[in-house]
Formats: structure tokens, sequence, C-alpha cells
């Protein structure tokens, strides 16, 4: 998958997203990846919108969403 760059997070590296299959793919700045299954794209908006990140994904996402560890 994709992912594009991420400026201004301290803890998220980079963000992808699939919306066809609705997986949100993300890479932290310690270099782990993990994909989260069943995000809605309007999610995926509003982290890339979010003025903290980490916080929003923290919150929204991580223990929301199953995932897996990818690389």
């Amino acid at each position: 998958m994709k992912r594009e760059s991420v400026k201004g997070s301290t803890q998220i590296k980079e963000v992808g997203y699939d919306e066809s299959t609705q997986t949100l793919e993300v890479k932290f700045r310690n270099r782990s990846v993990y994909q989260y299954d069943g995000v809605p794209s309007a999610t995926h908006e509003a982290l890339m919108a979010a003025p903290s990140m980490g916080g929003y994904f923290y919150q929204n996402i991580r223990d929301v969403f199953p995932y897996r560890r990818v690389e």
C-alpha cells in the first residue's frame, strides 16, 4: 500500500489508506507498520486533518478497529 509522509507528528511517520477495502496503514516513527481494518474514509480524513495525529489515532483508531502488524 502506498503511504504518504506525515509532518509534525512525533509518533506517526507515514499513513496509507485503501478506500476499497477500508484498510488504514500506519508506519510509526519506531518503524513498525500496522494495518487497521474497517476504517471509514471519514476517520482517515479526520486523522489526516487532526492537530494531533497521535492523539486522534490513540483515541479513535488504535483500540477501535481490528489490526495486525505487517512489517
